[in-house]
C-alpha cells in the first residue's frame, strides 16, 4: 500500500471519529486546505506507513496549518499524527487552543 492510502485510511478514520468532513485532495486545491475539517477547526493529518517508536514534528507543519485554518474561517488548527497503520492518533494544538480546552473542561467540572 503506498503512502497515499494510508493516509486517506488516517484522515476518514479521523473524519468518522469527529463527525467532520475530509478535504477532498488532502487539501491540495487552491481553496480548500488540510485534511479533515468540523465547523471550527482545520486538522492536518500525518501518519507512518510502518510502526515507529518517534516522529519528528515540524514546526512549518503547525505554521501552515494555523494560517490555512485562518484562511478558512476556522478558529483551531490542530496537528493529528500517529507512530503507525492502526496506531491511535495524537493531537498537537497550541498554547491559547490548549488553555481554552483545559478552561471547557474545568468548567465542567
Amino acid at each position: 500500500m503506498n503512502t497515499r492510502k494510508f493516509a486517506k485510511r488516517q484522515e476518514q478514520s479521523l473524519a468518522r471519529l469527529l463527525n467532520a468532513k475530509r478535504q477532498a485532495n488532502s487539501g491540495a486545491t487552491p481553496f480548500a486546505k488540510g485534511d479533515v475539517k468540523t465547523r471550527g477547526i482545520l486538522i492536518e493529518c500525518k501518519t507512518c506507513v510502518r510502526d515507529k517508536k518517534s516522529f519528528a514534528i515540524k514546526k512549518e507543519w503547525l505554521e501552515k496549518n494555523k494560517e490555512e485554518a485562518f484562511s478558512m474561517g476556522r478558529d483551531y488548527a490542530v496537528l493529528a499524527f500517529n507512530f503507525g497503520p492502526g496506531q491511535k492518533n495524537y493531537y498537537i494544538l497550541d498554547e491559547q487552543t490548549f488553555l481554552e480546552v483545559r478552561g471547557s473542561l474545568e468548567n465542567a467540572r
